[in-house]
């Protein structure tokens, strides 16, 4: 499986056969455009611009923006309803919790969400191989929000998204703070957008957290 990150929370999630979903793909308000990209799907968390420019994809993608359990071409894929703040969505309204099953992978995009970690959507969501996870806060947990969430779920991989770079025009921290709540030896830094994953990446034994370069 290859994993792409193009800013903010877009992925696009490659299988071994060539099949691929793009995650969230925003609008250039955010401080960058989003590059051509080519997909067979697209999930989509919430309606917000940041999140839903479907429009941006090629291929004429398969849209998944609601609660359900889909296939596209061999990638499961299912979603459960969560919160965008801590109010019920009473502030910024409901999030897609996304789940894919790709070359035997178990990944999860948390989308922007925004509410405490419930035994619940824990249960719901594990076991994850890869979490994709916001941590710039303001509109979505924060970086303390979101180690909490590590801690509980324990996935092999953490790959944060959802923060401010030197492009980003939104009010977000950046990384660092994030970063910050974990060991210097559990930290990998990628040099390029991508990396390749399978099966054998994974041992259970620790989480390492992978960042990524836009």
């Amino acid at each position: 499986m290859k994993i792409e990150w193009f800013g903010h929370s877009c992925f696009k999630l490659t299988e071994s056969t060539g099949t691929s979903v793009v995650t969230d793909p925003y609008h250039s308000y955010i401080g960058h455009e989003l590059p051509e990209i080519e997909a067979d799907a697209v999930t989509v968390s919430h309606r917000h611009e940041d999140h839903c420019a479907v429009n941006k994809i090629k291929g004429n993608p398969i849209v998944l923006d609601k609660i359900g359990a889909f296939e596209i071409k061999g990638i499961h894929i299912y979603s459960i309803m969560s919160y965008h703040d801590q109010k019920k969505g009473s502030l910024r309204g409901r999030n897609l919790v996304f789940k894919y099953r790709i070359d035997g992978v178990d990944v999860c995009h948390l989308g922007d969400i925004g509410e405490e970690l419930s035994p619940m959507l824990a249960e719901l969501i594990t076991p994850i191989n890869v979490l994709f996870i916001p941590v710039g806060g303001r509109y979505t947990i924060n970086a303390k929000q979101a180690k909490e969430y590590v801690d509980f779920l324990m996935p092999d991989i953490v790959i944060p998204m959802h923060y401010a770079n030197k492009d980003t025009m939104l009010d977000i921290a950046p990384v660092d703070d994030f970063l910050d709540l974990f060991a210097s030896k559990d930290i990998e830094y990628i040099k390029g957008n991508s990396i390749e994953l399978n099966r054998t990446n994974f041992d259970g034994e620790k989480t390492r957290v992978i960042v990524l370069e836009r």
